[in-house]
């Protein structure tokens, strides 16, 4: 069975939020809620400043904390190693977000809109998929990939910063990147085995 994982090269990455974008409209996250984030940070001085850029999101850790903390096991993994909620199990204790390393869950406490507009009816029909008192997080598109489709970040990438494939297979492009470069994952002292791997 396949590893399923995804590297970002951040020699690429433009900071152009476009993966955030694609990832609440495939995913109809609710307001303050995003699965993809970019981190930014400045570095260097005046003349030879520049801003680096960050992409973070759930890492679908091999041994995951979250899934360890969760009591009633509404976090499990799926054979090919995406990490997943079952939102009917999940009481919203939040014991998995205090877990994640990463702060890549979010906690769905009410319902909220745009500022006092009603929602839209793409809002209406994608946010009934997400339960109020549950926590959520990015799932790789789930429903993509048993598709054999790349998750929507990696899609929408204008500068073909993000590779999605099997780390088990060494033929793959993500092996075979990750083979070429110096790679890293973050937080690797926690031990969780991040199956999220960045370029430098």
């Amino acid at each position: 069975m396949a590893k399923l994982g995804m590297v970002i090269d951040l020699k690429r990455c433009v900071g152009c939020y476009g993966c955030v974008t694609s990832c609440k409209a495939e995913n109809g996250t609710p307001p303050r809620v995003f699965w993809s984030r970019v981190l930014e940070r400045e570095e260097g001085k005046y003349p030879s400043a520049r801003r680096l850029f960050v992409p973070v999101l759930c890492n679908h850790c091999a041994e995951p904390a979250c899934e360890t903390a969760c009591p009633t096991h509404a976090t499990y993994r799926t054979e090919d190693g995406i990490v997943r909620i079952d939102e009917n199990k999940c009481i919203g204790c939040r014991a998995c977000m205090a877990a994640c390393p990463y702060g890549a869950r979010f906690y769905l406490k009410e319902e909220r809109q745009y500022y006092t507009q009603e929602a839209t009816p793409f809002e209406k029909l994608l946010y009934k998929k997400h339960q109020i008192g549950t926590v959520q997080k990015c799932e790789f598109c789930y429903e993509r990939t048993q598709k054999g489709l790349e998750p929507a970040c990696v899609l929408t990438c204008i500068a073909h910063a993000r590779y999605f494939g099997d780390l088990d297979d060494p033929d793959s492009e993500v092996s075979r990147l990750l083979k070429q470069r110096y790679a890293f994952k973050l937080r690797p002292e926690m031990g969780t085995e991040p199956k999220v791997i960045y370029l430098s």
